[in-house]
């Protein structure tokens, strides 16, 4: 498969793994609405940020939804072309590496770009995600006028999207609902005015394209007409689903009854439109109402470059989400993501680094949790509710030589060890005082840190003692398999643990900066 080749790509294909793994620091006072833990708004790089969330969340986000600086000569003044486009391929290739991690096995990434970088762009994510993972590229028509600045007016731009797995993405993705104008070809004859979906039809051509010998049969009206499939076209159905459809008067031959048979379909069977890759301003917004919700919300003096309406938002979580589950932005900018994905019911983590976190994403979700009406809230019937936990990056929960810092808490690092020997995020709280961590693959896992026990002596806490692996044992009575046990210092014999089945990693040694 071919790759794109830069001046650091040797170095940029391997950031993500040097990443250092800094702690989530909570801001309390910063929290908003009912503090619900399920809604994490962080401030700091993103790419420490994605390092940090890895142990918590791999694996578990439905939708990644980005929407990355777009190259086009003023995202980096200070380098000149040729450097300006290197950097930005070293900015999102590592972070691109990193939010892989997180897609669940039915998740899908979705990136906003424009004509800059949106080539590099595919063929970075082909890399990345996988060629086969490509989704589609749907186009969205971003301006509702002609743009008469360049030599071709500049109206649109992408959203490419990739899956972890396209045949699940497929079950899972949602169809679009139809609007009044789609739905208005649905028609209750009897009644111009009918809006009840049960009542509203329209006749579906009975024909498909090919032979079919068993779906070429003849046709007799009701009143006596013969109806025969057209030329190179047969019947959609074979006869005795035809006959089944005309007994329960599912037919319709025309106003004047010489029509060829269709097939009546009522609105209430309408499952939804499948999304195409058109998607025009009438039904996805465009940048001025965009601009105009944010102008609502942070007065007309603050500018964002490349703004998103959140009916572009809802209609990317309409497809790739259900209320419930994990929405991710790591690029959150001025909060839209997370705004849209509150009001649609849909948990979220968003990342924004500097000041904007506090200065601008922060007032946007606490207007939301207030019931603010702008943008969908009227179309979703929002009023408010719910809440979020406010977090910023702390220090890097292992110093240049890789070992541990002292200041770590036990969660933090127990969340770390579990996903760097599984290779899966925690299942529960690791708050409270049972140094197992869990059973992965038939493995029973330990760590013993920070006092976990009660004390540092080698009667209880960070040593591993016998006494100690006995009471262990005690909690896992049905456990006859292997263990790993972390800790500062083992009281065994190498004889005793082979014995016991206990393989022993000291800390902070050999804890692996993942």
């Amino acid at each position: 498969m071919p790759i794109l080749d830069w001046m650091s790509r040797s170095e940029d294909i391997v950031a993500a793994a040097k990443v250092p793994y800094r702690m989530l620091e909570a801001v309390p006072e910063l929290d908003g609405g009912d503090r619900d833990p399920a809604n994490m708004l962080i401030q700091g790089d993103n790419l420490d940020a994605l390092k940090a969330l890895l142990p918590f969340f791999a694996g578990r986000v439905k939708c990644i939804y980005i929407d990355p600086p777009y190259n086009t000569r003023s995202a980096f003044d200070q380098y000149d072309d040729n450097l300006e486009h290197a950097q930005w391929l070293s900015m999102i290739y590592p972070r691109l590496v990193l939010l892989r991690e997180f897609l669940a096995e039915d998740g899908s990434i979705w990136v906003s770009i424009d004509d800059n970088e949106s080539h590099y762009l595919k063929v970075v994510m082909d890399e990345v995600f996988g060629r086969r993972n490509f989704i589609a590229s749907p186009v969205w028509q971003k301006r509702y006028s002609r743009e008469n600045r360049g030599s071709i007016g500049d109206v649109h731009e992408y959203i490419v999207v990739y899956a972890k797995d396209p045949d699940r993405f497929k079950t899972s993705r949602n169809r679009l609902p139809l609007d009044e104008k789609q739905a208005k070809i649905y028609k209750n004859p009897k009644n111009a005015h009918e809006t009840d979906p049960a009542k509203r039809w329209r006749g579906l051509p009975m024909t498909a394209q090919g032979f079919r010998p068993n779906q070429m049969y003849e046709i007799v009206a009701d009143n006596g007409k013969i109806h025969r499939p057209p030329e190179g076209r047969c019947w959609s159905m074979v006869e005795s689903e035809f006959l089944k459809l005309r007994k329960a008067d599912r037919i319709y031959w025309g106003k004047d009854g010489n029509a060829q048979p269709s097939v009546v379909r009522y609105l209430s069977e309408v499952e939804g439109l499948v999304p195409w890759t058109w998607w025009p301003h009438e039904e996805a917004g465009h940048t001025d109402e965009s601009k105009k919700e944010a102008n609502a919300l942070f007065g007309a003096g603050v500018s964002f470059g490349t703004p998103k309406p959140e009916r572009l938002m809802q209609r990317i979580l309409q497809i790739a989400t259900n209320p419930g589950e994990l929405v991710l932005d790591s690029f959150l900018g001025s909060g839209t993501t997370a705004a849209v994905a509150h009001k649609l019911g849909r948990k979220w983590i968003g990342v924004e680094m500097g000041d904007h976190a506090e200065s601008h994403c922060k007032p946007r979700l606490d207007k939301v949790i207030e019931g603010e009406q702008g943008g969908i809230s009227e179309a979703v019937n929002w009023h408010g509710g719910g809440g979020y936990r406010y977090y910023r990056l702390g220090t890097p929960a292992f110093d240049a030589s890789g070992r541990i810092e002292p200041n770590i808490k036990f969660d933090t690092l127990a969340a770390h060890i579990w996903f760097a020997e599984t290779g899966h995020p925690v299942e529960r709280n690791l708050e409270g005082s049972s140094p197992i961590l869990g059973m992965h693959d038939g493995t029973a896992y330990v760590l013993l840190y920070n006092g976990i026990l009660g004390d540092r002596s080698p009667g209880g806490g960070n040593v591993l003692t016998a006494p100690l692996l006995a009471s262990l044992s005690e909690e896992l009575p049905d456990h006859d398999g292997p263990w790993v046990i972390y800790g500062e210092a083992c009281r065994m014999s190498p004889a005793r643990l082979k014995a016991a089945g206990v393989t022993f990693k000291q800390t902070p040694y050999d804890v692996k900066a993942r």
